[in-house]
């Protein structure tokens, strides 16, 4: 706390750890709509946080729930490809829109801004971040879930959204590697920092099924999940196998069709949570 600290943190720029997250949060735009706000977040990239979003997400639809994905990963945005969703955002006087995907739910991602989908994103922080805000505050949402792809790691972006978005719960993707403690620590201590409620642990690319035998490979070893959540008190919500017709419908942007039931138990846990 500042020496000069007036203990009103309304007019305050300073973080401090006598300050209230909350104090920081934006309002959303006045013509959205918008029910629980749900994170999903890694300590490092490459685990499968954008793929866990989207099922997520195509389950709540499914469940009768509309849906929509604030992509905040803003230098490495997959939502879009993954659902398929082409069109840019749109804008009148009253503010921005999401895009839909063919299955109806919302996307709004930094890829429906720019010419080509392929230009680098060569912003510095402070900017990522603001746009990661008016995505919040400038687009008219109308949901009953938001889930919001996380970039990986503990920098701006995610700070940005933990005190600024009213986030009602994380999910926090692995995979099966040893150091998953590390990543998993680095996630978890920072949500509560933040006083945001973990939902659970999701570890991606837990096993590959045999088309031949049916048996479970464990391709990068021995899963070390369930005891690393035991010791942070956390559920593990599902262990996602390596599929590849998953895979495939991401990279064609048929995600709203995949089928299995490994994320099922997931959803139905983070509802029963959430409501």
């Amino acid at each position: 706390m500042s020496e000069t600290c007036n203990h009103d943190c309304g007019s305050c720029g300073e973080s401090c750890a006598e300050r209230d997250p909350k104090s920081f949060q934006e309002k959303p735009h006045d013509m959205s709509r918008i029910g629980k706000v749900i994170a999903v977040v890694s300590g490092k990239g490459g685990v499968g946080k954008s793929m866990v979003t989207g099922l997520m997400s195509v389950l709540a639809s499914r469940d009768g729930k509309k849906v929509g994905i604030l992509d905040a990963d803003i230098t490495g945005p997959s939502i879009p490809r993954m659902f398929g969703v082409t069109e840019k955002l749109m804008a009148d006087q009253n503010g921005a829109y999401p895009s839909t995907s063919k299955g109806g739910i919302d996307v709004v991602s930094i890829n429906l801004l720019l010419d080509d989908d392929d230009a680098p994103v060569v912003w510095r922080g402070p900017v990522i971040a603001g746009s990661v805000k008016q995505f919040w505050t400038d687009v008219i949402w109308d949901v009953d879930y938001m889930f919001v792809d996380m970039p990986p790691g503990t920098g701006d972006v995610p700070l940005t959204v933990f005190q600024s978005l009213p986030v009602d719960g994380i999910i926090v993707v692995t995979s099966p590697q040893e150091l998953v403690g590390m990543i998993v620590g680095k996630a978890v201590n920072m949500a509560k920092m933040m006083n945001v409620p973990i939902l659970g642990v999701v570890e991606n690319m837990s096993y590959v099924t045999c088309p031949d035998c049916g048996k479970k490979i464990n391709v990068f070893g021995d899963s070390h999940v369930d005891e690393v959540a035991a010791k942070y008190g956390l559920k593990v919500l599902a262990k996602v196998p390596m599929d590849p017709k998953l895979a495939a419908g991401c990279d064609a942007g048929e995600i709203e069709g995949f089928e299995g039931d490994f994320m099922d138990g997931a959803y139905a846990e983070v509802v029963k949570t959430l409501e």
